[in-house]
C-alpha cells in the first residue's frame, strides 16, 4: 500500500474544503433589495422601537432570504451589528460589534446587505433625527436569516 493511511486523510481534508466552499458560495453575492418605493417614517420614539421598523425593512428588502420557521440548532453565523441611520434613512456606517466565530465570509455579506437595504425608514421622532440599529443576525449555512428581534426561535 503506497502512501499509507495518508491518503485518508488527504481526501478527508479535500471532502471538507468541498463542504466549506459550498457553504461559502452562498455569501459571495449579496442579493438586490426588492424594494420599490421609499420606506414610510418611523414613528419610534426609542432605539427598541427602530429596531424593530428596521428589521422589518429589511425582511421586507430580502424576502428570498429570510429563513422560514425555526432556525437550525447549530448556526452557521452569528454576529452583531450597529448601523448609524441619518434623518433621510441612509446608512451613514455600519460597525460589526461582535463578528462570526468561525464564519469569516458572512461578515462583509450582512454589511453588505444592511449598506444595500438603504434607505431605511427615517427616524423622525427619535433625538436629533438619527437612530443606532443595533441587531444580531442569525445566519445559515444556505444564506438565509433571521435577525433577533424579528426571529421565529430555534429548533
Amino acid at each position: 500500500m503506497v502512501g499509507g493511511d495518508g491518503w485518508k486523510a488527504r481526501l478527508s481534508a479535500f471532502a471538507l474544503a468541498g463542504v466549506v466552499s459550498a457553504a461559502q458560495a452562498q455569501f459571495a453575492q449579496v442579493p438586490v433589495p426588492a424594494l420599490n418605493q421609499a420606506p414610510v417614517s418611523s414613528e419610534a420614539e426609542d432605539g427598541p422601537g427602530y429596531r424593530l421598523d428596521a428589521a422589518r425593512h429589511v425582511y421586507a428588502a430580502f424576502p428570498s432570504r429570510i429563513h422560514k420557521g425555526k432556525m437550525p440548532p447549530m448556526m452557521y453565523a452569528v454576529m452583531i451589528t450597529e448601523a448609524d441611520v441619518d434623518a433621510e434613512g441612509q446608512v451613514i456606517a455600519v460597525r460589526v460589534v461582535r463578528p462570526p466565530a468561525a464564519a469569516k465570509e458572512v461578515t462583509p455579506w450582512v454589511v453588505s446587505l444592511i449598506r444595500r437595504a438603504a434607505p431605511f425608514p427615517p427616524p423622525v421622532r427619535m433625538a436629533g433625527g438619527t437612530a443606532v440599529w443595533r441587531e444580531i443576525w442569525l445566519v445559515d449555512k444556505t444564506g438565509t436569516f433571521q435577525v433577533d428581534a424579528l426571529t421565529e426561535g430555534q429548533r
